[in-house]
């Protein structure tokens, strides 16, 4: 199976409680939650926050006391976000990278939600990874993912085209609203447009061979955790799972930290060059999508030159790495780029129908297609070296 991720031997045992949280009105339900995890904290002492920067599920930290101390994070699974998350891979995919310590503790699942430990750090902003300092250990720690060897030397094989195929068949082909319509109709490429790009990304990409690995998936800066030190200096929180420090924190090259990944909604095995083509992606933001951001190539050779020493290095390989294989990553890199954006076009569709989340999905769908189109050309003339 394409999708199949083995969770290893020995590893903790994750409770499903039977309880369903309201999200807008997630304080009782969170308390049971509570109570079964944490059940020394008194309700009437919990406090909660809600975070505002995931665009797919709401997210509440719970706490006692001062928020510096410990919080326990309980996120809530968007509207119909069943239709396009595979939720048993999600735990499943969180579980493995967990036992090689790459994401933070799961401590429960319940019936529209999970709930995991909150990570110290700072949730990164585009121009925090254009940082040579944080884009080596972004590098780094993607690596340590892809390195993940597969159960039993089970040869892995990409979903990517599986999914996409199904995000198609989720698009909706109307909307209510009239002048949610009228954009759609206008802005968006038609069904046919889409179906044959499919085709052709599909048939491009998967000769360029570019190896299956465990991949995140969804690698934008919000889901980058900059920890600058272990004893970090904590204040207000601000981030789905991190704190605010001062605005340099991120710059400082001479204590360069660490990074961690969360969010693994959509992690599993693809295409190495599409997990890093997305994270390239990713440099233009989000909530003010800019792709002049997107990186140029000699920062990509630097990028791609530190991912592969520390791929290597993880995969116990003691060759060099040599310019031509960086520059072979840099064409895949750049031409799966293409796979991404229509992936996360065809999501954004999806979105603009069902999601309750305050963000025009609709908008950033056309924004995703158009570059699509702008860059097709750009990089398909690209050429191996």
């Amino acid at each position: 199976m394409a999708n199949y991720i083995h969770v290893p031997d020995g590893a903790p045992a994750v409770p499903k409680y039977n309880v369903t949280v309201d999200e807008h009105d997630f304080r009782s339900g969170a308390l049971k939650l509570m109570k079964e995890l944490r059940p020394h904290w008194k309700p009437s002492e919990v406090k909660m926050k809600s975070f505002t920067d995931g665009i797919t599920n709401k997210l509440i930290g719970c706490y006692v006391g001062s928020i510096s101390q410990e919080v326990v994070l309980v996120r809530i699974y968007g509207h119909k976000t069943e239709l396009f998350v595979d939720r048993e891979n999600e735990v499943k995919s969180f579980r493995v990278l967990q036992a090689h310590r790459c994401a933070p503790r799961l401590y429960c699942t319940f019936n529209n939600g999970l709930c995991y430990e909150f990570l110290q750090g700072t949730a990164l902003e585009p121009e925090h990874i254009r940082s040579l300092s944080i884009f080596r250990l972004i590098a780094r720690q993607l690596a340590k993912y892809h390195a993940i060897h597969a159960h039993n030397g089970w040869v892995p094989k990409s979903d990517l085209w599986l999914k996409m195929g199904k995000y198609f068949s989720l698009v909706p082909t109307h909307f209510q609203d009239p002048d949610q319509n009228l954009r759609f109709s206008q802005e968006v490429p038609s069904a046919e447009c889409l179906r044959e790009e499919m085709l052709w990304l599909q048939q491009s990409l998967s000769v360029l061979g570019s190896p299956v690995v465990l991949c995140h998936n969804d690698l934008l800066c919000k889901n980058i955790i900059y920890n600058q030190s272990a004893a970090a200096r904590a204040s207000t929180p601000c981030s789905e799972s991190g704190w605010e420090r001062p605005n340099q924190a991120a710059e400082d090259r001479t204590r360069p930290g660490n990074v961690k990944f969360i969010d693994y909604e959509y992690a599993g095995y693809n295409y190495q060059a599409y997990d890093i083509g997305n994270h390239f992606n990713e440099f233009a933001g989000l909530n003010e999508v800019d792709y002049s951001q997107y990186p140029g190539r000699d920062l990509q050779l630097l990028w791609l030159r530190a991912y592969l020493e520390a791929y290597k290095e993880y995969k116990d390989q003691s060759a060099e790495v040599t310019q031509t294989e960086v520059e072979v990553l840099y064409v895949q890199v750049n031409r799966f780029a293409l796979a991404s954006h229509f992936f996360w076009g065809l999501w954004a569709l999806i979105q603009a129908k069902y999601s309750t989340i305050d963000f025009d999905f609709l908008g950033y769908a056309v924004l995703r297609f158009n570059q699509y189109y702008k860059m097709k050309p750009e990089v398909t003339a690209l050429s191996f070296p």
